[in-house]
């Protein structure tokens, strides 16, 4: 984001006991799983089984599913780190997003979730090897629209191995139920492309 999408995002903080209310653990019903399921905690028992190492990139949820991908155990097996990447200029110069596309369409762009979520597998390679699932989230969390983008307009990035794809979310709330609902549709999507 541009220093005035810095201070867009800015405007109508979340104080933090309510975010952390907002975001509890991701449950419910998954395929054949009960309601009320912890759906991260089963992602990341399936990623370990899996062998499968995710690297996070975030904008708009700024820490907030790296936070709920490492509540469970064993999550350090699985998840090797994540770049906040708050600022549009960070999205090209940490990430590697074409600085073109953010000239042109913003960060808020289904293209930008998918070069994000590249990205941030190379961005945390480990001792050479980059992760073999990179997820994102780019997006609007309001109040209000900014730069012709609703408030809940939110994309998230999947690159797993050489595939790579973009999810068009339309979430309603105030900002801090935008990103907590952001964090949940994320791992929904990661999981059921397992």
């Amino acid at each position: 984001m541009s220093a005035s999408d810095a201070d867009a995002d800015a405007r109508g903080l979340v104080d933090p006991a309510e975010a952390a209310r907002d975001s509890g653990p991701v449950v419910g019903a998954a395929g054949d799983e009960p309601e009320g399921t912890d759906l991260t905690a089963r992602l990341i028992a399936d990623l370990t089984l899996r062998g499968e190492t995710l690297a996070v990139a975030e904008s708009l949820t700024g820490g907030l599913l790296v936070a709920e991908l490492i509540r469970p155990a064993g999550a350090s097996d699985v998840v090797v780190g994540a770049v906040v990447a708050y600022n549009t200029a960070l999205k090209a110069s940490v990430l590697g997003v074409d600085a073109n596309l953010l000239r042109i369409h913003g960060p808020v762009h289904p293209e930008v979730a998918v070069q994000m979520a590249e990205g941030v597998r190379f961005a945390l390679s480990v001792d050479g090897t980059p992760a073999t699932i990179g997820i994102s989230t780019t997006g609007v969390a309001g109040p209000g629209a900014h730069d012709g983008h609703e408030a809940g307009t939110v994309f998230v990035g999947l690159a797993i191995g050489d595939s790579s794809s973009s999810f068009a979310l339309h979430l309603s709330g105030d900002r801090g139920q935008i990103r907590a609902a952001a964090v949940s549709e994320a791992v929904r999507i990661l999981r059921s492309r397992l």
